[in-house]
Formats: C-alpha cells, structure tokens, sequence
C-alpha cells in the first residue's frame, strides 16, 4: 500500500523492532477503511487507539515470529529458514504464551512483553536476531576436498572476513574468522571447497530496553530437529520461571539451561 510522505515519516518514529508490526496494522486499518493511500490522520488514530486504556493490549497475541526477506528475496542465504519459521510459529501457538502472560502480568500488556523469534538465511542477519528472546540464523559449514585448485582467489576475494586464504596451492579456511555464510562455496570454480555442514545458529536471551543485551550463542551448527527441540526448551523453561512478566533475557544465566539432554 501507498504511504503519503507524512505518515511515512511518522512511522519512521515508531521503535525499529515493532515498527514492521506497527506498519502492517496502520496499512489494514485503512485498507478496512476502503482507502488506497495510508495518510497521517489514520496513523494518528490507531495510535490514539493503541494509547486508550487496554487498546494496545488487544492487537497483542503473546509472540512474534519474523523473519528477512526469505528464500526467493534474498541472493545470500546460507541456509533457508522458511519451513522452521513456520514450524515455530505452530509451537508458539500450541504453547499459548498470551494466556500465560494474562495469568502472570499485574498491569496491562505491551509489546514488549510478547516472546520473540527472528530468523535470518544468512550472518548479514537484516532481522537482528542478536536482540530477541530466540535468534535464529541459516549456516553453511565450508570443507575441502581433493579436488586440485586453481589458485585463482575466487574464495579469498568472496570472503569480508579474510578467513580463506591459498597456501600450498591450496585453500586454507580459518575458522575462528568463518561466518558460514557459504560464500566461499558458492565462488569455488572446481569444487574444492564444497558445504561440509547445513544448519542454524541459534542465539538465545537477547533484548533491547533500558539494559540491552546480546542474545548468547549456542555453540556449534545446530539441525533442523535440535533447533525445534531447543525452542521448546526454552518456551518450557520461561513459562516455568517468567514470573510477572520478565523478559527470557532476564531469566535466562546460560544456553546450557535448556539445551536438549543438557
């Protein structure tokens, strides 16, 4: 939908980790208004609406799952998140964090008392999963095989890290600098560097606010099936210890808290 340049500009105020939600729900109140082009006056009353008592508390739904751009959006993905994406948004729903969050907080509810997963298909990671309750992030393990090489520094000019570099005529991939972004991989001409590993990051405890922090990483690339069992660890382990509303962040002292068989 259109936006005039005014409310544009207003919705750039809007904090940038609610204002994707913020703007889908001021782009659906005037499209339920039969109008073509989001102005300022319908920004102005759903914020007039979201401020009166309960009325933020309405378009909450407990979580939030978001995702980058995608598979089909995006040139750089390690390791496509679209089908986990969903996986998880079905767990969120059966785990009913809203009425969990009903039951526990003493006043009324904001945004930012919702439980938050952000997905990314590669390290560029658009969608900050370093600053939410679970950040997930598609990997991609390079590895060598003994197919001659070239020398003809495709890997090396692919890598902003400088995590490969030739030796001995052929590759050598340093990886205490690797961001298994597969771009090695995918500049190789020979197929001496090929995907050794497909998975995910996964990053847990991050959050914005008066004390930000970085989310923690779970060592090593996890599978499709532990990064599931992970996140129904960690919604385990906030509804058991959340008490009035704290954050994972803040409940959450090391990923080893709810790492399967850990």
């Amino acid at each position: 939908m259109k936006w005039s340049d005014d409310a544009d500009k207003a919705i750039k105020k809007v904090p940038f980790f609610v204002r994707k939600k913020v703007k889908k729900k001021v782009e659906d109140y005037a499209a339920r208004k039969g109008k073509p082009v989001v102005e300022l006056i319908d920004v102005n009353e759903l914020k007039n609406k979201f401020l009166s008592k309960g009325g933020m508390e309405s378009e909450i739904k407990g979580y939030e799952v978001s995702s980058c751009f995608g598979a089909s959006g995006c040139p750089n993905v390690a390791c496509s998140t679209t089908e986990l994406a969903r996986e998880i948004e079905d767990l969120l729903k059966e785990a009913d964090i809203l009425s969990f969050l009903k039951a526990n907080v003493k006043r009324d509810l904001k945004f930012h008392h919702e439980f938050r997963v952000v997905l990314s298909n590669c390290p560029n990671a658009c969608s900050r999963p370093q600053i939410v309750d679970i950040g997930i992030i598609g990997a991609s393990k390079p590895g060598l095989t003994d197919e001659p090489c070239t020398q003809c520094d495709s890997c090396v000019d692919s890598c902003k890290e400088k995590a490969v570099s030739i030796e001995d005529e052929k590759p050598i991939i340093d990886m205490d600098k690797c961001l298994l972004c597969a771009k090695c991989i995918q500049a190789c001409p020979t197929g001496t560097i090929i995907e050794e590993q497909q998975g995910y990051r996964v990053l847990l405890g991050g959050r914005l606010g008066r004390h930000p922090q970085l989310a923690m990483e779970v060592p090593e690339i996890q599978s499709y099936g532990r990064v599931i069992q992970i996140v129904k660890n960690c919604l385990k382990f906030y509804k058991t210890h959340s008490k009035n509303g704290e954050r994972f962040s803040h409940i959450l002292d090391s990923v080893d808290q709810v790492l399967p068989g850990g």
